[in-house]
């Protein structure tokens, strides 16, 4: 946006404002000043911004629903992990890739306000992956040791964890899923 306006001495004064996706800048002054500063805000700042992008890594929730819509559903009965195609069988998904596909399903369920919070206690987990406790308890600690997925413990008169699936753990996931497609 650009905007000139006369100052009080006769000259005139340029008003610009850059908008450069979450950035948000203006500079106001004498027109030779805005234009050094915005050429120096667009060769310094924008390949800066451009290359932290590069390194960013977030999902949004339409991110991971693009990602994740042909493996898991959201029912009435909470996040679930239905597949959509055969060649995408349970058969076939590790038991590792199960658990991790429910906590990124409660993860979506919790960002579209379905369900008030994203972690899992293992007793859900183990419920709704159908998989032996003890292999759910396993899998759990392995995603935990790999960072791709972060236990929480809380004492409330008894011990329990909460599980969610982390960033690296959803772009981990997201991988191996990848390379079972192609």
């Amino acid at each position: 946006m650009l905007n000139n306006t006369p100052n009080t001495e006769g000259s005139t004064n340029v008003n610009v404002s850059i908008t450069v996706g979450e950035v948000k800048v203006q500079f106001n002054g004498s027109p030779d000043l805005v234009l050094t500063s915005v050429i120096n805000f667009m060769t310094k700042q924008v390949p800066a911004i451009d290359l932290a992008r590069k390194i960013s890594l977030s999902y949004a929730v339409t991110e991971l629903i693009d990602l994740f819509s042909n493996f898991i559903k959201i029912t009435p009965e909470g996040p679930r992990v239905i597949l959509e195609h055969e060649e995408f069988g349970m058969k076939k998904l590790s038991d590792k890739e199960n658990v991790a596909l429910h906590l990124v399903a409660a993860k979506i369920a919790k960002d579209l306000g379905k369900v008030s919070n994203d972690a899992r206690q293992l007793s859900e987990i183990q419920f709704v992956t159908t998989l032996n406790p003890k292999s759910v308890s396993s899998r759990l600690s392995e995603l935990v040791k790999a960072g791709h997925v972060l236990r929480d413990s809380t004492t409330d008169g008894n011990e329990s964890s909460a599980y969610k699936i982390t960033t690296s753990g959803i772009h981990w996931l997201n991988s191996m899923l990848a390379k079972r497609v192609k």
